[in-house]
């Protein structure tokens, strides 16, 4: 709606999960890299954790994105709350596209065993990610997934398998010490710093399509102050500030259009109490 007012080919903070809208905050890029390094030395486990609304998805989607064509397949589950019964279902289902699952357990655990070797003698290596791994509490599916790993050729795990979720995931893990010896890396998301927001508005009103700032000083700040640096709630009040601009014809956002904004959010609270 507002996108040919601010000169923007696309909608800079929409909450899809394009990996060029990646921005490489400090916690975030470590992250990346240590992920990076996992899977790129073929280890078995990592574990991405942070607050919710702090960018995992798009981190591992531009992990993903970034990596060699041998690194293969690469698997998403969005959903893991599920009997573990059923995680062995879908995950055969994936590596094999069969549609025809096997009965029994042991049957799924051979195919999906097989699968990866295949995949495995030909050069590449899986990689299974987890979002909202934190919903993987059942000490079962923990320890399906503990057992998951355990498959291996020429001495090296056959996939890599990074569990990402929200901060209870660390306290799961801590109660199934046997799995949790094998997460290789663990990183944790950071709130932006003030500074960071502002690189990351311009970022996104970059890749959208201006170089124009839109935003004034005193505006990203107040946009700090009301998000507390967390990216989801940037979105929330860049995106309507945006809104509000275009409404108003304006030619740049100000400290009073984020305000207003945060009021109608019901957001005054939230920056005065640092929640």
């Amino acid at each position: 709606m507002y996108d040919a007012h601010w000169n923007l080919q696309r909608k800079p903070f929409d909450a899809g999960c394009e990996p060029d809208f990646y921005y490489p905050a400090e916690s975030h890029q470590s992250a990346l890299l240590k992920l990076r390094y996992a899977i790129e030395n073929r280890q078995g486990a990592a574990v991405l954790v942070s607050e919710s609304g702090l960018g995992k998805t798009l981190l591992t989607r531009t992990l993903l994105n970034q990596l060699c064509e041998t690194t293969t397949p690469q698997i998403e589950l969005v959903f893991p709350r599920m009997p573990a019964k059923d995680l062995l279902a879908w995950i055969c289902a994936e590596l094999t596209d069969n549609m025809s699952i096997p009965d029994t357990s042991a049957e799924r655990v051979r195919q999906i065993q097989q699968a990866l070797t295949a995949n495995a003698e030909v050069g590449n290596h899986a990689v299974w990610v987890i979002d909202e791994a934190h919903l993987l509490s059942h000490p079962a599916s923990l320890e399906t997934l503990r057992l998951l790993m355990n498959f291996q050729s020429a001495g090296r795990p056959d996939w890599t398998i990074i569990l990402s979720g929200q901060m209870p995931l660390l306290g799961h893990l801590e109660r199934h010490p046997a799995l949790d010896e094998r997460m290789v890396v663990k990183c944790q998301l950071q709130r932006f710093t003030p500074e960071e927001t502002a690189g990351y508005i311009a970022h996104r009103l970059r890749v959208a399509g201006t170089e124009s700032p839109i935003f004034d000083d005193e505006a990203i700040e107040a946009i700090h102050g009301y998000s507390q640096g967390i990216p989801r709630r940037i979105h929330r009040l860049c995106d309507l500030g945006l809104l509000l601009g275009f409404a108003e014809d304006l030619a740049s956002i100000g400290e009073a259009e984020v305000e207003t904004v945060a009021r109608e959010l019901g957001w005054q609270q939230t920056a005065q109490t640092g929640i």
